[in-house]
């Protein structure tokens, strides 16, 4: 643009001047006009030509220029203040210092590409915009595109980085095809890198991806914000890593390996590393109650929810009234943190008394990290984070197991041989060697048999590990390029030795086949390989989760065989917000099935993968499709479901049949895993998260003191708007007559209230044209945001008292305050223009074109005429945190019912015929619709009226849209660690101990690997069983033969259920006379239950009591009839 405006200077300016000059002179000789417009023409032209040659020569320089300013700008993204000393620095100087970091950041990403907000919607909420935007700004190299590196590179192509480069030398091979899901048998011989290039791009498109096939130098790695090695000697690592550490300003340098059941990831991101989110969580608050005058000071909260700070937290302190001083915006620490109050480090002796309000909350301070280079760390490795603590001492070993294997590598220019003794015996030499150069740090014990594993199985790349550690330094490469989250420091190491077979491997089990199976085959034999080919497994779900353990499922070779069979069922369609996490599927997908899609993904990824797609929810209405004969074929259950009703109903039915259910979740930077194995573990139902605490109704409704209860209000209120309300109408024109008998027979408050709104809605607020809704809108907006604060306020004045004398406006309640509308203000004017658009969609009226023109619209909110608003003196407002309803019962319900449904009728007959409302649901994903326009508009306002922060669309729409929080590295993680534990049930014969419960989270990073838990047992006589047994009767037996059965065994049958029904009580003489009836006739007869075609048994809970009239727990009893 500087150019052009120059040359316009230079050569238009002139012309234009001598233009006119000449036509002004024109009026005395028309000659002087014809050489005037020769003139401008001539000037035209050399503009044209020499802006022509000098824009394109300038052009190219100012190119370069941009360029190199670009390349300056991201090496710029990871800042790391060498002036910040947390030893000497103020607090304040801290966050001033770790502000000025993110501000370059920010700048370095300012060109960074917009946010799909649809896309990106659930990793927006692990993230937030600015991690997500000094990510788009982010290019990241990964070296070495094995399993492991395929794994790392989708998950960041999924997050969104700016460009991905891949590097790899090597060209694919038979063994890429169980562990690089990029990959199939046409590429081998390719390029690895190059063939992954294709299917890479596919997963998004706003990702620049491109390829570097020869030798890396160190000049390549200046381009990059991050650089990750997947498979690279440590001669080259340590050379490769020096750069990076002292490069200016440092790159991020990842090293990791997977090499069979062993896994290691080494992180370097340079001298000086700021951190600026520790762990992703929202600052911690609470409400102040009181505060002491005394030194130190006693801060009390109320108990509406318990304090999580901790001893030597920072806090600040905002509307406190009376003790003013503590709003200064000071950090305070906290001492000796109790659930529901705390010491403050200060004297508040002289300050003034506390009267009441108060916020106080959590500072989070950022965190300076100093990285060793790889050089030293070898040598110096400091504590390493640690996964399972029942192996608290094999990181040391594992430390020196990986530097002897790229010894071994180096010296024989190959990997150790598969059940090999001798390589195995040279590999243990090296790490002996090793271990006696460590003097006093040497290790007193080594393994001999884990060297082994070692040794024999690292030349493969198993799926699941690379799936896993794929997930935890794929999160590392975020954390890199973006501060967010505390990064892995310095060393991790990992092994799953417990999946290998229980029974010992022989040396010719391990020998390849020539097969994608090879690397598989050389760790757990050929024996287990089959049985994984062969195996019948259930997925319930093709989600994030489902799409993940498809990939992983098709690599292992599971089903993948004529007797193998994998049943997928999913019956929700793809949406766009799924892309972002949920890879199998492409925006072309969008609104296909999720379970057809997916499989047919993963026939892709291997052709002799043998799945069959369903779209049936596993639900007990869908028990003829997934019948006892389908169970019970079972070799393992995964579930993949993303909701507690799912997971429990799966969990029953593994419990009945006795499959191994292997359960897992995510929630943003978490994930677990549980292992449920019949009769070794403890079912998913037996322990169970306590229910969130749902606030009560009239905080929500009248005393809201955070924007969760605003947006809570407003979700309701939108569903009761243009959801509920025009369903009632219609219910009610219909069918009018059934309707009101229906209102008549339930004569309560609810009903009465119901009525009253469908009347609004046909009569006195019904909507014919766009200016009625926006009347009806403007409102509303002074029924909620003034009248009923007026009312509220009338009701319960600022100095009111409770019956004990204490103010009523007491912490946690807020004064609320009536807004006073304006068309200027952007937030009003937004509220009602949502409001008027969607009332306009349930009565069916279109919208003109200046409905959502702002000035046009304010002009037509202006003309709408507000009645003036008296509070009432006996108006009812619900304050008990008990109650349940807002309705209040009164005397006179049923003929005010009978009034309304009388003014209904007469309404109905004026309506237009036919006339329909329609009723809107709620969807969130869909930022043109104006639903989450409406429920933020709704939320801020109130928040307006109470004094409490607002929050913009997208936060609204987490919250109101309960969103949940996912990013694709969790997710690849959780899978990773479930299909370990496949192997292990697929095998059969490990113990209890040998499967593994898992907790990570990856943003702090912290690991938590355990044993599950045994089921409860109970015994009697020399009989015991658990909640996995079901005692099966075979035969078509009359209750007195059950009885006689249980009798024998020494219990004592008082009571017998078939579903609901009672069959048998002993207190019932009358029952007595059913003893010799067969019990599926005294179920058809009495329990009305009619045993299916499908299903050979029926199912009765028994209740009994042994010889000393105690109760004894009994399982389920099938009797088998058929």
């Amino acid at each position: 643009m500087e150019i052009r405006l120059g040359l316009w200077v230079y050569f238009l300016v002139p012309a234009l001047l001598g233009f006119l000059l000449e036509v002004f002179m024109a009026d005395r000789d028309p000659y002087f006009f014809r050489r005037a417009l020769l003139l401008l023409i001539i000037g035209l032209g050399c503009y044209a030509i020499l802006n022509g040659g000098l824009f394109y020569m300038l052009r190219r320089k100012e190119v370069e220029e941009e360029e190199e300013l670009s390349k300056e700008q991201e090496g710029d993204l990871l800042i790391s203040p060498s002036e910040l000393e947390t030893d000497e620095t103020t607090v304040t100087e801290l966050i001033d210092s770790a502000d000025q970091g993110m501000d370059q950041l920010d700048s370095s990403g300012s060109n960074s590409r917009e946010i799909d907000e649809n896309l990106h919607s659930r990793q927006l909420a692990v993230y937030g915009r600015e991690t997500m935007r000094r990510l788009f700004a982010s290019n990241v190299l990964v070296s070495g595109l094995n399993g492991l590196g395929a794994e790392i590179a989708k998950n960041l192509v999924l997050a969104g980085v700016k460009s991905m480069t891949l590097h790899d030398e090597e060209d694919v091979h038979i063994w890429d095809l169980s562990s690089n899901f990029f990959l199939s048998e046409d590429d081998i011989g390719k390029n690895r890198a190059f063939a992954c290039v294709q299917k890479l791009q596919e997963l998004n498109n706003a990702v620049t991806i491109s390829t570097i096939t020869e030798r890396l130098s160190k000049g390549h790695l200046s381009n990059f914000q991050a650089v990750v090695f997947t498979d690279v000697s440590l001669e080259d690592a340590i050379e490769y890593d020096e750069f990076c550490h002292n490069h200016q300003p440092p790159i991020a340098f990842i090293k990791s390996e997977v090499r069979g059941l062993f896994g290691s990831v080494f992180c370097d991101f340079g001298p000086e590393f700021t951190v600026f989110d520790v762990d992703g969580e929202e600052p911690h608050t609470g409400i102040v109650a009181s505060i002491s005058n005394e030194n130190p000071a006693t801060v009390y909260c109320v108990d509406d929810e318990r304090l999580e700070f901790q001893d030597g937290d920072l806090v600040v302190f905002s509307e406190v009234s009376g003790m003013k001083e503590l709003n200064d915006g000071k950090p305070r620490k906290v001492k000796n943190a109790r659930p529901y109050s705390f010491t403050l480090e200060e004297d508040t002796t002289h300050f003034g008394r506390y009267e009441k309000g108060g916020i106080v909350t959590q500072v989070k301070l950022p965190k300076l990290l100093h990285f060793k280079p790889l050089s030293v760390a070898l040598r110096e490795p400091g504590d390493y984070l640690l996964s399972d603590f029942s192996k608290y001492d094999r990181p040391p070993l594992l430390h020196l197991a990986f530097q002897a294997l790229d010894k071994f590598r180096h010296d024989l220019g190959r990997f150790p041989i598969a059940g090999s003794e001798d390589d195995a015996q040279k590999l243990k030499d090296f790490v002996s060697g090793l271990n006696m150069n460590l003097g006093e740090g040497k290790i007193e014990q080594i393994d001999d048999k884990l060297l082994h594993h070692f040794a024999s199985g690292s030349r493969a790349v198993l799926n699941p590990m690379a799936a896993m550690f794929g997930g935890i330094v794929g999160q590392e490469v975020v954390k890199a390029c973006s501060g967010k989250f505390h990064p892995l420091f310095q060393f991790f190491y990992f092994d799953s030795l417990e999946s290998l077979p229980v029974e010992p491997l022989m040396a010719d089990d391990l020998s390849p086949l020539n097969c994608r199976y090879d690397g598989q085959i050389s760790v757990f034999g050929l024996k287990l390989q089959k049985k994984i080919e062969e195996a019948k497994v259930f997925i319930v779900g093709s989600g994030a989760l489902g799409c993940e353990f498809l990939k992983n499922l098709a690599l292992m070779g599971v089903c993948c065989s004529q007797s193998g069979k994998l049943t997928l069922t999913d019956d929700d369609v793809i949406e766009k917000s799924n892309l972002s996490r949920q890879f199998l599927f492409r925006d072309w997908n969008i609104g296909q099935a999720k379970s057809t899609v997916a499989a047919t993904a993963a026939c892709s990824i291997n052709p002799q993968l043998n799945v069959e797609a369903l779209q049936n929810r596993a639900s007990p209405e869908t028990e003829d499709v997934f019948d006892d004969a389908f169970w019970e074929s079972l070799n393992a259950v995964i579930s993949a479901l993303d909701n507690i009703n799912g997971r429990m109903y799966i969990d029953t039915r593994c419990l009945y049949f006795q499959k191994p259910l292997l359960e897992s979740g995510t929630l943003g930077a978490k994930c677990n895993t549980q292992m449920i194995i019949p009769h070794l573990t403890e079912n998913y139902g037996a322990s169970r998260d306590p229910p969130e605490r749902q606030a009560p109704m009239c905080t929500v409704h009248s005393f809201p003191h955070n924007i969760d209860h605003c947006l809570t209000w407003a979700r309701s209120e939108f569903e009761g708007l243009f959801e509920r309300i025009p369903t009632e109408v219609n219910k009610f024109l219909s069918k009018p007559a059934e309707y009101a008998s229906s209102m008549i027979s339930a004569g309560d408050a609810m009903a009465r209230d119901l009525l009253e709104h469908v009347l609004e809605c046909l009569e006195e607020e019904r909507c014919e044209t766009f200016q009625d809704c926006i009347t009806w809108a403007r409102l509303k907006f002074e029924d909620y945001f003034s009248n009923r604060v007026k009312q509220l306020t009338f009701s319960f004045p600022e100095d009111c008292a409770t019956s004990t004398g204490t103010p009523f406006w007491s912490a946690p309640k807020r004064f609320p305050r009536p807004l006073l509308f304006s068309s200027r203000d952007s937030g009003h004017l937004n509220f009602i223009m949502a409001a008027s658009i969607l009332r306009a969609e349930t009565y069916g009226i279109p919208v003109p074109d200046w409905g959502k023109n702002p000035k046009m619209f304010a002009d037509a909110v202006d003309r709408v005429v507000v009645p003036q608003f008296e509070p009432k003196k006996d108006a009812k407002i619900v304050t008990d945190e008990k109650e349940v309803s807002l309705y209040t019962s009164s005397e006179d319900d049923a003929a005010v019912i009978d009034d309304l449904i009388s003014k209904l009728e007469s309404c109905a007959k004026k309506l237009p015929p036919g006339f329909r409302m329609n009723p809107i649901q709620f969807e969130k994903d869909d930022d043109s619709n104006y639903h989450m326009d409406l429920i933020a508009g709704l939320a801020n306002m109130r928040a307006r009226n109470y004094g409490i922060a607002e929050v913009d669309k997208l936060k609204a729409k987490f919250i109101a849209g309960r969103i949940i929080p996912a990013i694709a590295t969790s997710t690849a993680l959780a899978t990773g660690l479930v299909c370990l534990e496949l192997y292990k049930v697929l095998a059969g014969g490990h113990k209890r101990e040998d499967y593994k419960n898992t907790f990570v989270n990856l943003a702090l990073p912290l690991f938590s690997i355990a044993e599950p838990v045994a089921p409860k047992e109970v015994r009697h006589r020399d009989m015991k069983w658990t909640v996995w047994d079901r005692w099966i009767i075979h035969g078509n037996l009359t209750l007195k033969d059950l009885l006689i059965w249980l009798y024998d065994r020494g219990l004592n049958a008082y009571s017998i259920s078939c579903g609901t029904s009672l069959l048998y009580n002993s207190m019932f003489t009358r029952h007595k006379d059913r003893l010799e009836k067969k019990i599926v006739d005294l179920a058809r007869e009495v329990a009305k239950v009619e045993v299916p075609p499908h299903r050979r048994h029926l199912d009765l809970v028994v209740a009994c009591e042994n010889d000393d009239d105690a109760d004894i727990d009994v399982p389920l009893i099938s009797i088998y009839f058929r």
